[in-house]
């Protein structure tokens, strides 16, 4: 009687509690780590497996199957929207290319004229398609957006490009044009003298300084289509969403090119290995700056978001800003202020015929 008495004095009952609870804590302790223990193992079998098969399949193959994998037939066009910080992440490019092992190329077109004639739209396409001493390779330059498919080409290059608040943009132009960048500070420019502040410009009803500049990103996406280069239109809004999501591998922003640089690593090492530090360490980055640049005053802003052109660009610009931020919420993750890129989160199994 003495005996249950003690058993049934609250202490006693708290520390059985918690003894309870401290041996079912290390019950699923244990259980968690025979479940990781299993994902392990279940995952060496499925590489085994994968690395079965892929010996079967390969062998007789001989150097076909070699060219092949290693990526050497891929090209990426990179038709770069002036000042979007273009020059800083082609100059990566160009630091990168020969320990990488593949072609930059420039696309230098007459007076920067972003649309080509249809033939030499044939002419680039055939090119860029049977040039196979430039594979692998980078193409650049500022030129619009051009629809492979449209030709009869099988294998498509892949497109990347990099987008920018459409006033910050205009404002750098505005500014480049007057007095250069610390890239090539000697070159004269086409506006060199002018000394009026893009203020000025917008309050004296300037054409350099007009909504219609700022109609430059939808285009370059939308393409050779008319309509594309009609200022304010929507369906050229719609086209050049419709192209970012379905026909670029990546498009990225200015304000986090960082960012985009690293998930353009993880995804083509082929081309990008290196890139992120390279960026990060290299004399070059952030290379192009223009010079004597001017902070806007509110009401320069609010005259410029009153206008309908702004009203799509701006759209087109936090399109492409939500896209390329859902794309690095799934490819990249931030501890102690460092950014680092997901591992493989997949894996195969299950394969059948053995």
């Amino acid at each position: 009687m003495g005996l249950l008495r003690m058993m049934s004095s609250p202490k006693l009952q708290l520390l059985a509690i918690l003894a309870f609870g401290v041996a079912m804590l290390l019950i699923e302790n244990q259980i968690q780590k025979l479940d990781e223990s299993r994902a392990k193992l279940e995952r060496t079998i499925a590489r085994h497996e994968v690395a079965e098969v892929e010996q079967r399949h390969s062998e007789g193959a001989g150097q076909e199957l070699s060219l092949l994998a290693d990526s050497d037939d891929n090209i990426i066009i990179y038709n770069r929207v002036p000042k979007t910080a273009s020059t800083s992440f082609t100059n990566i490019a160009y630091d990168l290319c020969g320990k990488n092992r593949f072609h930059v190329l420039h696309i230098n077109t007459t007076k920067n004229n972003p649309v080509m004639s249809l033939q030499d739209q044939v002419r680039f396409v055939r090119n860029v398609t049977l040039w196979r001493e430039m594979k692998p390779g980078l193409y650049h330059g500022h030129v619009a957006y051009l629809d492979f498919s449209k030709y009869g080409v099988k294998r498509k290059p892949m497109y990347i490009n990099v987008v920018r608040d459409p006033i910050e943009r205009l404002v750098s132009y505005y500014y480049f044009l007057r007095f250069g960048d610390d890239y090539r500070p000697g070159l004269r420019r086409r506006k060199q003298g002018d000394k009026k502040t893009f203020d000025e410009c917008v309050s004296s009803g300037g054409s350099d300084c007009a909504p219609e500049k700022l109609w430059l990103q939808i285009p370059f996406f939308c393409g050779h289509h008319s309509e594309c280069w009609n200022a304010g239109s929507r369906w050229a809004l719609e086209q050049a969403k419709y192209n970012l999501v379905n026909e670029y591998l990546l498009v990225g922003v200015t304000e986090e090119l960082e960012d985009f640089i690293m998930i353009l690593e993880a995804a083509l090492p082929r081309f990008f290995k290196g890139a992120t530090e390279l960026y990060r360490t290299g004399k070059k980055s952030h290379l192009r700056k223009t010079t004597e640049k001017k902070p806007l005053t509110k009401e320069t802003i609010a005259k410029l978001q009153q206008s309908n052109i702004w009203k799509i660009e701006n759209e087109f610009y936090e399109f492409a800003l939500e896209q390329f931020q859902f794309v690095r919420a799934h490819a990249v993750r931030e501890k102690d202020g460092e950014l680092y890129v997901l591992a493989q989160s997949f894996f195969y199994e299950k394969i059948y015929p053995k």
